[in-house]
This record gives structure tokens, sequence and C-alpha cells, in this order.
């Protein structure tokens, strides 16, 4: 069952269309991302679904009811939506309780019992209740800007970049206790964010945008590994896209003759590897190949250490094209820079789907 349904959403501004019929179904209880470069119109996407702007043309359902159609619109504070912007905008003046509880009836008897369970549902003491904003860290603002928005019980809730401003350990940690709050309340959710990693670990469903329109949309795994078109592919990290011809399921290309798992085409095409699905190891210690499986030689060009990853850029010799592919290595035993390497790849080929 669908809790959000987007028909055909278009928006321009002026003489620029930010978006071009939008379709998009949110299944009930589940986490979306909308992710895409900025200029994308992700933002203005999600400002139409919180009711802060009307589409020019297009229906927005939730629920069965119908919030927009075109620019007629059913007001946001009407829409049962809840929002935490990216700063989490919360009032400085007003304590933590004032803010969690800004949108409660003040008279209501029950109200400072509301309060507590909002601050132990985003796992805060509510010791901090008399605080101030700004005597918190950053990842508790957001909890409160959170515990804010879950007081009314919405039956959607957006999140428009919300941990962009937080440190990079904080930001993950937040944004894991974030998602499994949502999923343990049933709360059905849309996150915006610029963030490749962030709207893959998120998500259940990925929707990935550009140009105003929806590029692609499906699980994580299934846009990472097999996207639509080599755009995609790099934007939602480091890909290895490579000239090949197919046939029966296999792809013959600089890195050897591979997989694929798609026996129905045949001819020129793209494929595509990620880079932890390619190997390295000096080429010294390579055994004599086989006949006809020859080894794809090449030098590291560039090595970059990482911690637990080395990202490695390889210039494979001439006999293999003499392709640039990028590998991801394991940290403490990556070859440096120079080093003479053999390159092989686990797993299957994505072969682009024909333009």
């Amino acid at each position: 069952m669908t809790t959000l349904e987007l028909h055909g959403v278009h928006k321009s501004y002026g003489a620029v269309t930010a978006l071009h019929g939008i379709h998009l179904s949110v299944a009930r209880g589940s986490r979306t991302a909308i992710v895409g470069p900025s200029g994308s119109g992700k933002t203005s996407l999600l400002r139409i679904i919180a009711g802060f702007e009307a589409p020019d043309a297009g229906r927005v359902v939730l629920q069965g009811t119908v919030l927009a159609d075109g620019p007629s619109i059913v007001p946001a504070h009407r829409r049962g939506i809840g929002y935490v912007p990216q700063d989490g905008a919360l009032f400085p003046h007003l304590s933590v309780a004032d803010n969690v509880g800004f949108g409660l009836d003040r008279h209501a008897p029950d109200r400072s019992q509301r309060i507590g369970e909002l601050m132990d549902m985003v796992s805060l003491d509510r010791a901090m209740l008399q605080r101030r904003p700004h005597e918190l860290s950053g990842g508790q603002q957001q909890r409160v800007a959170l515990a804010r928005a879950l007081a009314q019980r919405p039956q959607l809730m957006l999140l428009d970049e919300p941990f962009s401003a937080l440190d990079t350990g904080l930001r993950a940690a937040t944004r894991k206790a974030v998602a499994q709050l949502l999923q343990a309340a049933g709360i059905t959710t849309i996150l915006v964010t610029h963030d490749q990693a962030e709207a893959l670990s998120f998500a259940d469903q990925v929707a990935v945008m550009r140009g105003g329109r929806l590029a692609q949309t499906g699980s994580p795994l299934e846009v990472y590994l097999r996207p639509n078109d080599p755009v995609t592919a790099t934007f939602l990290g480091e890909a290895v896209v490579l000239p090949a011809r197919l046939s029966q399921g296999w792809a013959e290309c600089a890195l050897g003759k591979l997989p694929t798992g798609d026996s129905t085409r045949s001819g020129d095409g793209l494929v595509l590897l990620r880079p932890e699905q390619l190997q390295v190891v000096p080429l010294s210690g390579v055994a004599a190949p086989a006949e006809g499986h020859p080894v794809c030689a090449g030098t590291v060009v560039e090595a970059d250490f990482c911690g637990a990853v080395c990202e490695l850029s390889v210039r494979l010799d001439e006999a293999s094209g003499g392709a640039l592919v990028h590998v991801h290595s394991a940290g403490l035993d990556a070859p440096s820079a120079g080093a003479r390497v053999a390159v092989s790849a686990r797993g299957s080929a994505h072969v682009f789907p024909a333009s």
C-alpha cells in the first residue's frame, strides 16, 4: 500500500523548468531518498510535497487525499506532514521543551508527558529540556528538530538534507539513529540529499534526479549495480565504464571476457564494473596464463591511501587497450604508484540498456 503518489508534477520558475512531469510512488512505512546534484529539482519537489509551493500541473496524493491538483493545493499546516530542514531551524530563544512542544496545545493536560515521550523517542535525556539550542551539539539539535516534527504524529516525514552540517562521524551515527527511529515508529519518510552514500545507506528506495526528471528509481542495490545510463552510474559512485563486444551473455572488453547475465544483447555496447569488483596483484606473482586467457597487465599511476581502502588508478597496457581503470584495494597491502600489476574482475559486468 502506498502513502504518497505523485502524478505528472510540473514546476517552472519563469523560463526555467524545475520539474518535468515527475511520477513517484512511496510505499507506506518505507524510506525513500531523493538524490541528485544541485539544480536537479529535488528541493523543489520536496517543497511541493510539503505544501510550501504549488505545482503548475500534476497531482500530489497522500493516503488517498488529494493535496495538490495543479495550482489548487491544501495548505502546508493541514497536510499532516512533518518537516525537518537542513539546519533544524530551532527557535534560539526557546528552551528545548518549548521547541519540542511548539505545535502542541499549551493548555493540554498531557503536554509535558508528550514532550517527555518525544525526548525518549529520539534518545535525548529529559534533563536537556530546560537547555537552549546553543547549549546542544549539532546532532542533539537535529534530534530536537525531529522530535518537534514528530509531535503532530505525521503521516509522512520530510527530511531536507538534515545531516549535512554535521561532521563525518556524527553524521553517520545520527543518520543511522534517525533511520532506526523512523522505522520503529512506522513513519513513511522522504530524505532529500546530494550525498550518494547517504541515500544508498538510508533508504529502501532511491530516486535519482537529473535535470528536473527522475533518471531512475529502485532499490539502493539496483540503482547502484544496474544503473540506466553511465551518467547515473558515475553520479552514484566511482565507475569503470568500458566499451565491449556482447554475445550470448558475455562481454569482451579491456579486462577480458566477463559474464553479464544478459543473453539478449549482442554487438557493441557499454558495460559497468564498480572499483570494488576489481582486484590487483603484483605482476611478478602471476602464474603464466593459460592459452587464450591473457593477463590484463597495467601500471599503477596513482594511489590514494584512505585508511581501510586505497583508491588506485591503473593504466592498462596497450595490449589491453590502454584504458584507465579505478580499483579499490585493501589499504594495508595496496601497491604504490609505479608498480606493475595484473588486474582481474569479480562478478558480472552490467550492460547498459541500448540508447
